[in-house]
């Protein structure tokens, strides 16, 4: 699928295909979302970066051994990413989804095994789907993936894109739960399809009200439609129970609707919780998901995903073209199937990192960030933060919903006056206008340092500053 080019005029893309607009002349390293006034003159030299001191990791926090606390801040400045070079070198980058990890061992090893035989041609065989279906059972509980009801595709967000094709056609509906992850809104655009929001209720979890009055104006004048699903949500980071999903399932019958979940964030799950497949639960048989390693592993940059069918809808994913198949990297399919097949303990250990950030996060925030709603997220690595008590929302968007380069509110004085870069709100849809997302898959130090950071940029508005009309930490 081509990008939108109205959205990307440079061609380049982000996340997950996600489009970026150019860098300013003379300033390649530094994004759209760069501080005011840094722009260089055409043709000019790249500036010296700013001396920013360097954030030592804390070897005695809690005798941590995870992946979490295994590199410095200045090696991650030597990584050559997106989240590294979009902003100048004294912002603390916790916005887009990846982690500061190094990779897992056995994916060390399958790239290098790679390299010395010069493994690098097409990819064969179903080795993906099954150290996912085995990875499924052992983790999940969840036998029923059956390898020859899976597809290859390209990443998470143009599997969805093409199983949407294979089941709605333009014109149709979409529906969504904001806040929700922006691709959603853009793809879906992109694709002839219309997008129509059921929002999240109490608690950022889903609503059965609003998905059932979502689907009938989906389904109106006869139009076929589907729910694009994220399970576990993102921004959120709420896992969804086998009841709020045999709910979904029971609903999607009753109108007729076909339900997409994306699951890339499945193997992210935290202590408290825990994951339940879409496909798993009664009713779901004629749904679909798509799941990578992309995300527990950190392998965004080596692209492949899997398409899942439920047993009513392996006929459906037959009907897939054979060019989609074509996209995938197999340098991709080989590290994400040894991610799935020997990764396993690596992911634990980052799964214990990963908790005992969400706790330190906590803490920081009831230090620095008064008045900031916050539930800590039962998954992902990603926080939802509730910044509308700033009073700092009313500032006018230049995109809507999807355009994730976009920067309003909170997340724009966070940049501008904390140097800590986080996702806007308002790019999630309804609902989101006045918070921020926060990647929290970083080092304790770096939480830390960007935490201070943000409290005193708060502060400087403390007259603004109004008690939260959304979330609080008991919500």
């Amino acid at each position: 699928m081509s990008e939108p080019e109205d959205h990307a005029p440079s061609g380049r893309r982000g996340p997950e295909g996600h489009p970026v607009p150019a860098a300013p002349p003379g300033r390649q390293g530094a994004g759209p979302a760069g501080p005011a006034g840094s722009t260089e003159p055409a043709g000019s030299a790249e500036p010296a970066a700013p001396a920013v001191p360097e954030i030592p990791l804390a070897a005695a926090d809690g005798g941590r051994t995870d992946p979490l606390v295994q590199l410095s801040l200045e090696q991650l400045r030597r990584r050559s990413s997106m989240k590294w070079h979009a902003h100048p070198a004294d912002v603390l980058p916790l916005w887009v989804a990846e982690m500061d990890v190094p990779l897992a061992p056995a994916v060390v090893e399958t790239l290098h095994r790679i390299a010395d035989l010069g493994d690098t041609g097409y990819p064969y065989g179903t080795a993906y789907a099954e150290a996912l279906a085995a990875f499924a059972a052992d983790r999940w509980g969840w036998d029923g993936l059956r390898v020859e009801h899976t597809a290859i595709v390209p990443d998470v967000m143009m599997g969805i894109v093409e199983v949407l094709r294979l089941v709605t056609g333009p014109g149709d509906a979409v529906v969504v739960c904001p806040p929700v992850y922006p691709p959603f809104y853009a793809f879906v655009a992109h694709s002839d399809r219309e997008v129509v929001e059921a929002p999240l209720g109490p608690g950022l979890r889903l609503d059965p009200d609003a998905l059932d009055e979502a689907f009938t104006r989906a389904r109106r004048g006869g139009r076929r439609a589907a729910f694009l699903m994220s399970n576990p949500h993102n921004p959120t980071g709420v896992v969804h129970t086998p009841a709020e999903l045999e709910a979904v399932a029971a609903l999607a019958r009753r109108h007729g609707v076909r339900v997409v979940a994306d699951e890339i964030h499945a193997p992210l799950v935290l202590a408290g919780a825990r994951f339940t497949p879409f496909l798993s639960v009664p009713g779901a048989e004629n749904g679909f998901a798509l799941t990578s390693a992309s995300k527990a592993w950190n392998l965004a940059g080596l692209k492949a995903a899997v398409a899942v069918a439920g047993t009513e809808a392996a006929a459906d994913l037959r009907r897939m073209p054979e060019e989609v198949g074509h996209g995938p990297s197999h340098v991709g399919i080989l590290t994400h199937t040894a991610a799935f097949r020997d990764g396993t303990g690596w992911l634990d250990d980052l799964l214990a990192g990963l908790d005992a950030n969400r706790t330190l996060l906590g803490g920081l925030i009831e230090e620095h960030l008064p008045g900031v709603g916050y539930v800590p997220p039962q998954g992902t690595y990603l926080a939802w933060l509730d910044c509308t008590g700033l009073g700092l929302h009313d500032d006018t968007p230049m995109d809507g919903p999807g355009v994730v380069s976009d920067l309003a509110g909170p997340a724009r004085m966070f940049l501008d006056e904390a140097r800590v870069a986080l996702s806007s709100g308002h790019v999630f849809g309804t609902g989101g206008a006045g918070c921020v997302r926060l990647n929290f898959g970083t080092s304790p130090g770096i939480l830390r340092e960007a935490l201070a950071r943000m409290g005193r940029a708060m502060a400087a508005h403390g007259p603004r500053r109004r008690p939260a009309a959304g979330l609080d930490a008991g919500t």
